[in-house]
């Protein structure tokens, strides 16, 4: 088999720039390059110390769907992307009125002591998940 990593996630948005501002603001991701698209559009990567990125890119039509709520949609498809950080409370604090949420937060020690998570909506009304305490079996 040919070895196949991760590479990114692309996103269109509405506002680029609020996008941006929230992922770095408060998952410290820095754009890593942009790309000029002419007529004043561009699209750009946003990449985290992990190396995860974003592709983003500017929209150009309207969404033809009303955005998910609680934890996703659950149809097929993508529901939700999650962060892990050390504390979802003080996360939660530390973005104020930012965080938006749409689920929980909640406690999942029935099936891993410590596990907690919320979700929250981002700027563009996208499902994040922000969990504390996961663990592998």
């Amino acid at each position: 088999m040919i070895q196949a990593k991760f590479l990114h996630i692309a996103v269109t948005c509405k506002d680029q720039a609020k996008f941006e501002n929230f992922y770095s603001k408060y998952f410290g991701m820095k754009r890593a390059r942009t790309i000029d698209l002419g007529d004043g559009k561009e699209l750009f990567f946003l990449k985290d110390e992990n190396g995860f990125y974003f592709e983003v890119f500017p929209m150009d039509e309207e969404r033809p769907v009303p955005f998910a709520e609680a934890d996703g949609p659950h149809y097929p498809g993508y529901r939700h992307l999650a962060f892990i950080v050390d504390n979802v409370d003080a996360k939660l604090k530390e973005m104020g009125d930012d965080a938006v949420i749409t689920l929980g937060p909640l406690d999942f020690d029935t099936f891993i002591q410590g596990w907690r998570t919320v979700w929250i909506k981002d700027p563009e009304g996208n499902i994040v998940e922000i969990s504390q305490g996961y663990k592998d079996e």
